[in-house]
């Protein structure tokens, strides 16, 4: 992970990758995963996405994990949610932010998704990942993208996921600049095999579906499903 990165990013109030209202593709799919109310939503690099408050009013429990106290911050003040705050008792670089909203708990964890254990997460019934992984590099030495997809399926015990991706859309983009996105990033574009890769091994992985798109977009939104084989 790289702090300074993300930390001169959400220096903007309204960074490139927020999105002022739920994501289509999460209203669409995540009743996929069959969800019981008050089932708890482990939402990894959650940013201050009104995803999560979406989750609530659907009668989920949000745990969040974000690298940027600030953005925490500005989810809670924007959104006029009450919080409490308090220092991890393990780890004095986390903070620990709580906050109830359409009378769900709302927890978010501030720093590294590394550091976090089961222990801190507690029992989680699904997973939405809407940025994470494609804000992951995959390059040698660290492979980051391998170790999180392997920490998320420690932390949640392998809980069902909707995982959000990007798609090349090739026609709209010479050869140059189709490159240039499959190597830049973020947002990463992570290739179907290479989702495959990462997850066949503990979960059933199944396209979903994805955003309409105009012939000018050069990235398209996809939905997965992953479900655990077990």
């Amino acid at each position: 992970m790289n702090p300074e990165f993300w930390q001169e990013k959400w220096q903007n109030p309204q960074p490139g990758f927020h999105q002022a209202k739920p994501n289509q593709l999460l209203v669409s799919y995540f009743k996929s995963l069959s969800l019981v109310p008050a089932s708890r939503v482990f939402v990894p690099l959650c940013g201050k996405s009104i995803d999560m408050l979406w989750l609530a009013e659907q009668g989920y429990d949000v745990i969040g994990s974000e690298l940027i106290d600030s953005a925490v911050q500005q989810f809670f003040s924007e959104n006029n949610i009450e919080m409490s705050i308090t220092k991890h008792p393990k780890n004095e670089s986390m903070n620990i932010y709580q906050g109830q909203y359409a009378g769900r708990l709302i927890q978010i964890f501030a720093g590294d998704i590394f550091e976090l254990s089961p222990t801190d997460v507690g029992t989680i019934d699904a997973v939405y990942d809407r940025a994470a992984l494609v804000a992951m590099p995959d390059k040698a030495p660290t492979h980051l993208r391998r170790q999180y997809v392997q920490q998320v399926i420690k932390l949640t015990q392998t809980a069902p996921q909707l995982l959000l991706n990007f798609a090349l859309n090739a026609p709209a983009m010479d050869e140059a600049t189709r490159l240039s996105r499959q190597q830049g990033g973020p947002p990463f574009v992570v290739s179907d095999d290479a989702i495959y890769g990462y997850y066949q091994e503990a979960y059933q992985v199944e396209f979903l579906g994805q955003d309409a798109f105009e012939p000018t977009d050069r990235l398209i939104n996809q939905a997965w499903r992953l479900i655990n084989q077990s």
